[in-house]
């Protein structure tokens, strides 16, 4: 009977405990004001991203429809970001691209970070000759600079999201390997990972149940700093010619039918890359927050 009280005793221990490290976490995100301004900016894209398709003015402006008969008209209440050559509505524009941004940025960042987890978590668990191996191959997709080499994909592949997305992803991965393997190689000498190994849990076993949930939190936080950047990165893409196409509209892509505007027609130019800005700002701020929280120095 005390053994069962005991057992309960620990156990809300342990619930008491895990609820205060998030009530102090909770405690220091809140308390940097930029932080803030970086969650309530993601929330807003994220909100624009998923009801976009239901809150534009001009939906079917968004699918390639024109009405040349409104091109170039300055910012108005009637069309609040103006029109283009094509006399399509900017905020209609803007606004549908943001869910084609963040779910291009998102997925690059979950694939790069999936993929990249895998191999750092391997090569940095069983070293020797595996380690090397792995550790070579980053090392050469670090040579190459991540944007021409997403280029030189890009451009083998054709212009489509989807191979933005895996051309971009396959530059990105190598950051994710590196700093996985650094946190598996610290983490695998853990005590808690020794009483694993001596009560004969697998190698597989130990790394996915024991290491690797043991070592997201930085990759959390880099994921949130790089959906930023690599929201930019299809942004540079598409303005370059290589990414996404017309009539999709992606905010590179708006970009670089605008350039031949400027500066006449500002408006053109100037709110897609004010979209694009805010999308880097947020989630900038964002990750530095989470890296205050989940950082485990930060803790007491």
């Amino acid at each position: 009977m005390s053994g069962q009280i005991t057992t309960a005793d620990g156990a809300k221990t342990i619930q008491s405990s895990r609820r205060q490290n998030w009530l102090r976490a909770f405690y220091r995100f809140r308390q940097s004001h930029l932080s803030i301004v970086g969650l309530a900016v993601v929330a807003l894209l994220a909100v624009t991203a998923i009801a976009g398709p239901w809150i534009v003015p001009f939906p079917q402006q968004a699918l390639g429809a024109v009405d040349t008969a409104s091109r170039f008209q300055s910012p108005s209440p009637a069309h609040l970001f103006g029109t283009n050559e094509l006399g399509q509505d900017m905020f209609t524009l803007v606004l549908s691209g943001a869910r084609i941004s963040l779910f291009a940025g998102a997925a690059i960042v979950v694939l790069a970070a999936s993929f990249g987890t895998l191999v750092g978590a391997i090569a940095g668990y069983f070293r020797g000759w595996v380690d090397e191996v792995l550790m070579r191959v980053v090392d050469l997709m670090l040579t190459l600079p991540s944007l021409i080499l997403a280029l030189a994909v890009a451009a083998s592949l054709g212009s489509s999201l989807g191979h933005t997305v895996f051309a971009i992803a396959l530059s990105w991965w190598p950051g994710f390997a590196r700093l996985v393997r650094g946190e598996v190689i610290a983490k695998k000498e853990e005590a808690f990972v020794q009483a694993a190994r001596a009560l004969g849990a697998t190698s597989a076993r130990i790394l996915l149940r024991h290491i690797l949930p043991n070592v997201m939190s930085p990759v959390i936080v880099k994921v949130s700093l790089d959906i930023g950047f690599a929201i930019l990165s299809v942004a540079s893409l598409g303005f370059i010619g290589i990414g996404v196409k017309p009539p999709t509209p992606e905010w590179g892509t708006l970009l670089s039918v605008a350039r031949g505007n400027m500066p006449d027609y500002w408006w053109t130019a100037v709110f897609p890359g004010l979209a694009i800005f805010l999308a880097v700002f947020g989630f900038s701020l964002l990750g530095d927050g989470l890296r205050d929280v989940l950082d485990p120095k930060a803790r007491r």
